[in-house]
This record gives C-alpha cells, structure tokens and sequence, in this order.
C-alpha cells in the first residue's frame, strides 16, 4: 500500500469530474479495475495529479462516498424536515433508497468497495466509520426536531434508530443490486413496519 497523501484541497470542475470518473470506472470495472491512469485518462487530467491531490486508490474513494454521501444526507434533510407527519417520513426514507438504486447504484457499489478495503487498511477503516457517525448524527438531529414537533413519537435513541435504518437500507440495496429481477415488494414492505415502529411509540 502507497503512503497516504498529505490533506491537500482540491476543488472546482477538474475535482467534481475526477470524482465522477472514478464512480463511473468503479461502476464498470470495480475497485480492483480502478487504476489512477484509467481515472486520470477519463478525467481529463494528469496521473500526477491524482497522485499529488490523493496519494492512494483508496483515500480516492474515501472522497467519492464522502461527497456522495454529503449529497445524500442533503436530499434527505431537507424533505425529511418538511415532513408533517409519519407516513411523509417514511415517504421521505423510501423514495431516498429507491431512488438511489434506481438511478445511483454506484453510491453502493463503492460503499461495499470501501468496507472490504477498510478490512487491509485502518486509515481507510476509520475514516469510513467517520462517514457513517456524520451521516447517523445529521439524520438523527432531523429525527430529534420532528420528535419536538410531535411529529414522531421515537421508540428508542435517535441515533440507534437512524443507524438500525441505514443498515436495513444498505442491506436492502446489496439484495436488489444482487438480483434485479426479484421482487422486492414485501420485503420492502416489512421494513415499512419496522421503521413506523420504531419511529411511533404508542
């Protein structure tokens, strides 16, 4: 394993479309298949680049699901805070995964990537346990507002809620990923329940 880059700050047109490429190459070949020149040449930029800003395949995707991950907590955050009542939550929950899996699938094939890289690598291992707590603590602050408008009624810690959520949807998402042609209707449906029962404590 290369050593890690220093933090080094990369932003504007050539970052977004070097993390675009990298999704796209992930997507198409995996992580394995993912080298920096195939990144560098559907990006439009320099190999040494890539190396300069990120040092390492791996703290690359780190920064793709991170930013990935920042996107889906703001499409979540807004709709959820707009929420009136439990079923808009719910709402809010379902047609977020769908249409990640739908329209995205990436997001999930790099967090399955992520996670068995973290197992060689504990940089990589803690800093996308890093991603996780933000993502959690974003959400469950959501859920906790909604709880003080009486819009929720929270069966248990917001935060075990949230993270019991995520598990259930990327589980979910690893399933329908593995087998497009499934029907996945009452599956999806029984996690419905258990989320309205977690959510509303009678």
């Amino acid at each position: 394993m290369e050593a890690a880059a220093p933090e080094r700050e990369l932003s504007g047109d050539k970052a977004q479309r070097i993390i675009d490429a990298m999704r796209d190459s992930v997507a198409k070949r995996g992580a394995a298949g993912s080298t920096f020149e195939h990144v560098a040449g559907e990006a439009g930029v320099s190999r040494g680049l890539l190396h300069y800003y990120f040092g390492t395949k791996e703290r690359l995707l780190v920064e793709v699901v991170r930013r990935d991950t920042e996107i889906r907590v703001a499409r979540l955050y807004e709709p959820l805070a707009k929420a009136k009542t439990v079923d808009d939550v719910l709402d809010v929950l379902v047609h977020s995964l769908k249409d990640t899996i739908e329209n995205e699938p990436a997001f999930f094939l790099l967090l399955f990537e992520l996670f068995s890289a973290g197992r060689r690598n504990p940089d990589i291992r803690h800093e996308v346990g890093q991603l996780f707590e933000r993502t959690r603590s974003h959400v469950a602050e959501v859920l906790k507002a909604k709880e003080r408008e009486g819009v929720l009624n929270l069966r248990y810690d917001a935060e075990a809620i949230v993270s019991y959520l995520f598990a259930v949807g990327d589980g979910f998402a690893l399933q329908a990923l593995s087998d497009r042609g499934r029907d996945n209707s009452a599956a999806l449906a029984a996690g419905l329940a258990s989320a309205r029962y977690l959510l509303v404590s009678e």
